[in-house]
């Protein structure tokens, strides 16, 4: 294990002192105390409250080793000084570690630092103030477990033995802790009126919205997190799999065209909206409620730190009106207008008939979004507005033009292992709203036709960017965003791909925001629940800020930049910037396969057709078309369909930093053809685990509440031959950008441009950097199996590389 953390505010004595009251380890009987022995004794007998004799905790205590020679209650029972040393071995067992397993008894500090634990600066024989600092940042220690100490005396009941005597909200170390019960969580529905009328009924939509709130917040208003997830009122997979689309399609040649953007550009049409329900009652009670909602665990967290929490799945969805259009400014606005009610700017209904409006008196006003892939496209979408409420997005994953989701440079492309899947699947498979009997056959044709409207919109035929496109590009608006941006993305996410995150990284950069940025190296996944880093604590301390005003440091705690290492484990490193290398190293393909610095003249050739056995075989099995398309053995039957281009070995470490760029020179035996570009780290070793690892231990959000697995990235037990980079996709008729349709003629020789996915990648010495040239993608565009050939002009070929040095 080694942790890294972030979140730990700076403190004083004043302060240590002041928290240290404010959690009842310091009160007016710990103010007569003169000696540090007990003082310390006194902390662990408050430490182990969940047990209910003083004769329990005294053993307790004397279960755990001070020296080679005291148990720490002998040890304390002296009031003797406290060593240092003692006092550490104490600590590392509080955290969970194991003497003799995790660590020897004779050099806890040592192993402190090792863990990269923070340790405090006091003196060898430590007084009753070194005690109190020492003890005060052992409690936001994390332990062996992933959670700080105080979080993990709070899931043992430390805050629920006399939870009225805590304050509401109770702040330690610049984050909120967990006094709230969550047994008396309040739980209601109510239908959010939004200033638009998706399905054309005569009538604004409302759309159900599910709260979550402690019940403090009938008296005190209480900060808010919202999670626009389409998917929380229930799916219709089977409609998605029926309408998922054929990918064994051929490649077409295309009309050519003379569009600039403006002939693609989405316009909004004004329309005459309803006007608002008239409001016939008011009230502050809802009529329904709900049981167990589709949370998120980061949610949950918050919940038992005082945090309301709501959910809402938009237009479309199970009891709400609207149909679902995947991306567009309808879904926008079902998000917003949710915001708007949490900020007290729209009305809200108890149910649907009866006009009874209902507010969200509990609500301070302060807003922060959560969520992952589509939840996290919503934030984007929502903060481009300047919606007013909305502190702050907690955006992972999250999509910031959606033509980037489906297509690349002309092709259609599929989002990673879902073949087949585009707008309109997407639009069917999360329309709840057909799972009431009633609002299935009332809608049925209207929906057909809007579902329809998706699928011309989206056009397959091309794969060209356009109108229907220019709806779904949020990064239009970046500008707007007044909302303070954390952003999360895997440097491996073949979903959501890392373009997403890119863009909307620097079409914010110059706004007069906070802005985060945490790259990691999984896929499309969640990091709160990590070992090695304290992305919840930081997430804490964050909102703390942003929605309670509590000036805690965030902004300058918390690093700009924050991007896992993929060759050492558990390691995260801090940068001012992403897409900052310290130069741009070209290189050129050669005869004889190398990558160098010297141009080469000639050409190279692939085909695109494979046998009718092969090509079912790559069509079902993905992972066995990549390892054949990067490794070379006899009788691959990928030999003739790439090639590929290596660098010698390197001789010193070095970061590739941003997007590499692939300059082309290349012909097709047709009118039509497409071309994908892989760059690929070559070099037996040890490397970090596909997806994190389950460690088998579950964390609690508070007490006797819900829980997350315990995950992190490890080295995988066997040596791999290569790792994938990025890669890329383009058209060939899309020579001059993704609207934009050239002529092409067959066997005439044309120059591109192809950026490949942007990463942050740590190359080891004496590894291999490979360039591997091909056509079809088995795995993300369409898969036509037709008799191409395409040639390569060396001379006319380079790759850019952005090295960042070690």
């Amino acid at each position: 294990m080694k942790n890294h953390q972030y979140a730990i505010a700076d403190y004083n004595l004043k302060i240590v002192k002041k928290e240290l009251r404010d959690l009842h380890f310091l009160d007016d009987s710990t103010d007569e105390i003169d000696n540090p022995a007990e003082l310390l004794k006194t902390f662990l007998l408050k430490s182990f409250l969940d047990q209910q004799s003083l004769a329990i905790r005294g053993q307790k205590i004397a279960g755990m080793m001070a020296s080679f020679e005291e148990n720490a209650l002998t040890f304390l029972d002296k009031n003797a000084p406290i060593s240092k040393i003692g006092f550490y071995n104490i600590a590392l067992q509080l955290l969970h570690f194991e003497v003799g397993e995790d660590f020897l008894i004779d050099n806890p500090i040592t192993k402190m630092k090792t863990l990269n634990l923070p340790v405090a600066n006091v003196h060898d024989n430590m007084n009753l103030y070194d005690t109190m600092t020492a003890w005060y940042l052992l409690l936001n220690t994390h332990n062996k477990y992933g959670t700080t100490f105080i979080d993990d005396l709070a899931s043992k009941g430390y805050f629920a033995q006399n939870l009225s005597s805590f304050k509401k909200p109770l702040i330690f170390n610049g984050k909120t802790m967990p006094v709230y019960d969550t047994n008396n969580l309040i739980r209601e529905v109510v239908y959010v009126e939004a200033a638009q009328d998706n399905d054309h009924d005569g009538k604004l939509d409302l759309l159900k919205t599910e709260i979550i709130r402690p019940k403090e917040s009938n008296k005190n208003k209480v900060p808010v997190i919202f999670t626009a997830s389409p998917y929380n009122q229930g799916t219709n997979d089977k409609d998605g799999e029926q309408l998922t689309h054929n990918v064994n399609l051929s490649l077409n040649h295309k009309e050519p065209n003379n569009y600039s953007y403006s002939d693609v550009e989405y316009r909004s049409k004004k329309e005459k909206l309803p006007e608002p329900r008239p409001i016939e009652g008011k009230t502050r009670k809802s009529e329904q409620t709900l049981d167990r909602e589709q949370s998120y665990t980061l949610n949950d967290y918050f919940l038992a730190r005082g945090f309301a929490v709501v959910y809402s799945a938009g237009i479309g969805t199970y009891e709400s009106d609207g149909f679902r259009t995947t991306g567009d400014n309808d879904e926008t606005l079902s998000a917003t207008a949710v915001i708007e009610w949490l900020n007290g700017k729209r009305n809200a209904f108890t149910n649907k008939t009866d006009n009874n409006q209902i507010e969200a008196y509990w609500s301070n006003g302060n807003i922060a979004m959560s969520g992952r892939s589509y939840l996290g496209t919503l934030q984007i979408a929502a903060a481009t507005t300047g919606v007013d409420g909305l502190k702050t997005c907690i955006a992972e994953a999250a999509i910031s033009n959606w033509y980037d989701y489906y297509r690349e440079n002309g092709l259609v492309l599929a989002p990673g292992g879902f073949q087949g899947e585009d707008a309109d699947v997407l639009a069917a498979e999360t329309y709840s709203r057909k799972q009431q009997a009633t609002e299935f056959y009332k809608n049925k044709n209207a929906w057909e036709k809007q579902l329809n409207s998706i699928t011309d919109g989206q056009d397959r035929d091309t794969g060209n960017y356009n109108e229907f496109w220019d709806a779904r590009n949020y990064l239009k608006n970046a500008k707007n965003i007044k909302a303070d941006m954390f952003l999360i993305h895997g440097l491996n996410d073949d979903n959501v791909k890392p373009k997403n995150v890119e863009k909307i990284w620097n079409a914010i950069k110059p706004l007069n925001i906070n802005k985060k940025l945490i790259l990691h190296q999984g896929k499309h996944i969640y990091i709160n629940a990590f070992q090695s880093i304290d992305f919840t604590d930081m997430i804490n301390l964050w909102l703390t800020y942003k929605l309670l005003d509590v000036d805690n440091n965030a902004n300058e705690l918390i690093p700009n930049v924050l991007i896992q290492d993929n060759v050492k484990a558990e390691t995260w490193n801090i940068f001012d910037e992403w897409e900052n290398p310290d130069d741009v190293k070209t290189l050129h393909p050669s005869n004889n396969n190398e990558l160098t610095d010297e141009f080469d003249h000639g050409r190279k050739e692939f085909k695109d057709q494979l046998s009718v056995n092969d090509f079912e075989k790559y069509c079902l099995d993905y992972k066995q078309w990549r390892d054949d398309l990067v490794l070379d053995y006899e009788n691959n039957p990928l030999t003739n369909n790439r090639v590929i281009f290596k660098t010698t070995p390197a001789k010193e470490d070095f970061t590739i930093d941003g997007k590499v760029k692939i300059s082309l020179n290349a012909s097709s035996t047709n009118n039509y053809g497409m071309l994908s570009c892989m760059l690929v780290d070559y070099g037996e070793a040890y490397r970090l685990t596909e997806s994190p690892k389950n460690l088998g231990h579950r964390i609690n959000e508070g007490y006797l509440w819900r829980e997350d697995s315990l995950r992190e990235f490890k080295m995988q037990n066997k040596k791999t031959p290569y790792k994938e980079i990025a890669e890329g996709h383009i058209n060939m008729q899309n020579r001059k950008n993704s609207y934009h349709v050239d002529d092409m003629k067959a066997n005439e020789f044309y120059d591109m441009e192809l950026e490949l996915q942007p990463t942050f990648y740590h190359v080891p010495a004496d590894h291999q950097l490979g360039l591997i040239i091909f056509a079809t993608d088995f795995e993300n565009t369409i898969r036509g199996n037709q008799d191409l050939k395409y040639r390569i002009s060396l001379a006319e070929t380079d790759i850019k590389l952005p090295i960042r040095k070690q």
